[in-house]
């Protein structure tokens, strides 16, 4: 039996006794400056008033925008639970309307070094995630570096913000590029979900995202999934030095409404539509597939 197997193993011993798993959602970008945590974190508000469990896993190890964003800093990351034998209920912070947070922290590089104990012991610490909550929002780092894309090939839900700006366009094509290059993304089964930001009008949104489908049709053969518009908006940028989600702070703006139509339209999934649910165990195991352990 491989490693592989092994992994395998034990994510069905710790996925047996749940009947449920949670869906595991990654927000991503071609580049900085796009507003992809905003989305990640105004989505999970949008979610929680819809009477969903939320919980946000922030995998942007060089910036911490999901607790300065939220206006909580928390007390232990994933190198915690990892490292030093935490739970995983002790590494999460629990935010604005009981949305918890986990910071990833330095946890993720060094996993390629774990024995099976810390192995098996990171796998059935995720495993309770999927009896804590209904979504798991990935917020990864912009760009396409390799822990980024390894986040990416993990996931069966992809959604990619984008903006107008020329510079945001390219990027974003070249992230999709390099996904699509990767030896593990499974195209069939993953669905990429395109959000156009800070756009002056639902039109242009529209516009925008009919310019990148067509030339990532054209070149990648990828198919991509239009998913709404969030237009730009000052009392966004007000609510960010404020610290305080603007689905919180003033849900009655342009963008707040925006944000309500995108996770409306994410909840109602038609029947013929089958998200491929693996929980975050899964979504790790894939991560850690391929992977040597001592």
């Amino acid at each position: 039996m491989d490693q592989a197997d092994k992994l395998r193993n034990i994510i069905k011993a710790n996925q047996v006794a749940q009947q449920n798993t949670a869906r595991v959602i990654t927000v991503t970008s071609g580049k900085g400056g796009v507003g992809k945590s905003n989305v990640a974190i105004n989505l999970a508000v949008q979610f929680k008033n819809a009477g969903k469990r939320v919980i946000i896993f922030d995998a942007d190890f060089g910036l911490a925008n999901i607790e300065v964003m939220f206006g909580a800093i928390p007390k232990h990351s994933l190198a915690d639970l990892i490292y030093q034998g935490a739970s995983i209920r002790d590494v999460i912070t629990w935010g604005p309307m009981g949305i918890g947070f986990i910071s990833g922290g330095s946890g993720i590089a060094g996993m390629g070094n774990l024995s099976r104990d810390h192995l098996d012991y990171l796998i059935r610490n995720l495993s309770e995630l999927d009896t804590m909550s209904d979504v798991i929002i990935i917020d990864t780092a912009a760009g396409i570096s390799e822990a980024v894309l390894e986040f990416l090939v993990a996931s069966r839900e992809i959604l990619l913000v984008t903006t107008p700006e020329p510079t945001s366009i390219t990027d974003s094509y070249s992230l999709l590029k390099a996904l699509n290059l990767h030896s593990k993304f499974n195209k069939d089964e993953t669905k990429v979900k395109v959000i156009t930001n800070k756009v002056e009008t639902t039109e242009e949104g529209k516009q925008l995202y009919s310019k990148l489908s067509a030339v990532v049709n054209r070149y990648l053969k990828m198919r991509m999934e239009f998913l709404g518009v969030v237009p730009y908006d000052n009392a966004l940028v007000k609510a960010v030095m404020q610290q305080s989600p603007v689905s919180i702070s003033n849900p009655q703006t342009k963008a707040a409404k925006a944000f309500t139509d995108i996770a409306d339209t994410l909840m109602d999934i038609p029947h013929t539509e089958t998200v491929y649910r693996r929980g975050m165990s899964g979504f790790f195991a894939n991560i850690l597939a391929g992977r040597k352990y001592s």
